[in-house]
């Protein structure tokens, strides 16, 4: 005669057991099958060494970096092509040349929007000047060169 006894303790299953000389084979038993539930399926939890997080990590991740490599490489899905309109004519562009002019001390864009276009309001001259030069006010330093706009 053969006695077993199970505990489960956490997630193991301890045996002890007195078994006869007629038993050749002691089993552990699953207290679920011994409650009557057929399903015997021992969950195990995946672990994974530092070696393997690793190994994880770089598969997944290799994609993603091709993908921003190619992306970076070839400008997004920007074209190199000559710009056109909505018409579908291209847009020719010609090389502007710009005079300059070196701000003297004491001397504010007013007084060279006055000298560089007397008959144009001076505020859309400094307007045009502010943009061009991509100047961050309206005060410039004396020895500082400004880019004038070429309608003037």
């Amino acid at each position: 005669m053969s006695t077993v006894d199970v505990k489960t303790v956490g997630t193991r299953t301890l045996q002890s057991s007195n078994v006869n000389a007629r038993t050749p084979n002691a089993r552990t038993i699953d207290p679920r099958a011994a409650a009557g539930n057929d399903a015997r399926a021992v969950h195990t939890r995946l672990r994974l060494t530092r070696r393997g997080r690793l190994t994880l990590t770089t598969l997944a991740a290799t994609p993603l970096v091709i993908v921003a490599i190619t992306v970076a490489l070839s400008g997004g899905m920007a074209e190199a092509a000559a710009p056109s309109t909505a018409s579908g004519t291209t847009l020719h562009t010609e090389l502007v040349s710009f005079r300059y002019v070196t701000v003297d001390a004491g001397q504010t864009l007013w007084d060279i929007a006055q000298a560089i276009a007397p008959a144009a309001d001076p505020r859309d001259v400094i307007i045009d000047i502010v943009s061009l030069n991509q100047l961050q006010g309206d005060s410039v330093q004396p020895g500082q060169r400004l880019a004038l706009p070429a309608g003037y």
